[in-house]
């Protein structure tokens, strides 16, 4: 997943500005407590990210990749 892909998930799941909130705001239990934004600038993984955050706000499997969307692969080990 590319962060192009990523923000317009956010967009369409949360809303352009509880989404843009929620990156600012929202600290990730699971990723050492920093924020969307924060575990972008360094540096990992967009679709981590973006798991991470749909767990953490409860959002089902059916929503977590919008109506257009299929899940992109995982990244390589």
């Amino acid at each position: 997943m590319k962060e192009r892909e990523f923000w317009a998930l956010v967009e369409e799941v949360f809303g352009r500005v509880y989404g843009r909130s929620l990156a600012q705001d929202q600290r990730l239990a699971r990723l050492d407590s920093m924020t969307v934004q924060e575990a972008l600038d360094g540096g990992i993984e967009p679709r981590v990210i973006w798991n991470v955050l749909c767990d953490q706000m409860e959002v089902p499997d059916s929503q977590r990749w919008g109506k257009d969307h299929n899940a992109p692969p995982l990244p390589a080990a």
